[in-house]
């Protein structure tokens, strides 16, 4: 019972970053309709960026924010300067932004090397903590709290407030929500800004477990478009369930099934997809 117990609370605590990662993927393209495939360079640069910080300063709370502050700007000028003149062109969007890719990637190897590094654990998680006869991480249990305060957070903004109400319209008919005077462009700017910084604090958050490496970019790209088919494009129900479900489906297949492991993801990716093909909470 412990080691079932275990491996879900790490295949949960695991969904809540891919949550994270894939919450701002899929209203980016909910949105504005923008195939950016440089998602996962926002993870991992948020990562090596909190980490040379927190190298020069020792403050672990000034390198998450200056990680995050950092991607998110890099973010906005990728989408006010470039991604404005691709607009609705999902080829040259892909193109582009896989060169982004594989721009960050080679400056990320250049700055900080080819070996794989990890940022440290606030001191107050770094012991264990008793969940009944379970000894648990306490950073792994501080990931599934956050990870869940975040969600609840952007379903409330979403669905609660004035500004969720104009960001839901502009994903149902932009046109209709610039007639409406709904000004679209602020909205699509914040919203990348929104997308970029999660997937940063994704990767910082990521980084004491997972560590960050020369492919991480890679990697979290691909488990992100996994969440995002089964989740549902545009839809931050679908990106919570589905990184909760690809998190289980992930640790329990490396766990009973290592050989299989990619199989226990990408089957189940491609069941939902025969039989819904938007994904479980896709809103087009």
């Amino acid at each position: 019972m412990t080691f079932w117990t275990t491996q879900l609370l790490n295949g949960l605590s695991f969904g809540m970053l891919l949550f994270l990662l894939a919450a701002g993927l899929s209203l980016i393209h909910g949105l504005m309709r923008i195939l950016n495939l440089a998602h996962g360079s926002y993870y991992a640069l948020g990562a090596y960026i909190a980490l040379a910080v927190v190298r020069h300063t020792d403050n672990l709370a000034l390198a998450v924010l200056a990680g995050v502050a950092v991607v998110t700007a890099l973010g906005i000028a990728m989408e006010r300067v470039f991604l404005r003149r691709v607009p609705a062109d999902e080829l040259p969007q892909a193109l582009l932004t896989f060169g982004f890719l594989l721009i960050f990637g080679d400056i990320a190897l250049w700055t900080w090397g080819g070996t794989p590094q990890s940022l440290p654990k606030p001191a107050l998680l770094e012991p264990s903590v008793h969940l009944g006869p379970l000894v648990f991480p306490a950073y792994r249990v501080f990931l599934l709290a956050v990870g869940t305060a975040i969600g609840v957070s952007l379903w409330l903004l979403q669905e609660k407030t004035t500004l969720g109400a104009r960001v839901r319209a502009a994903i149902d008919d932009a046109e209709i929500a610039r007639a409406t005077g709904i000004d679209v462009s602020r909205l699509n700017t914040g919203v990348f800004a929104v997308g970029a910084a999660l997937a940063a604090l994704g990767g910082i958050m990521a980084g004491p477990v997972l560590g960050v490496y020369p492919g991480a970019d890679f990697e979290a790209l691909l488990l992100a478009f996994v969440v995002v088919i089964i989740g549902g494009l545009g839809s931050l129900k679908g990106a919570f369930v589905g990184g909760l479900l690809v998190g289980c489906l992930d640790n329990f297949g490396k766990a009973l099934f290592p050989e299989l492991a990619l199989f226990t993801i990408f089957a189940p990716m491609a069941l939902i997809l025969a039989v819904r093909p938007r994904g479980l909470f896709g809103v087009r």
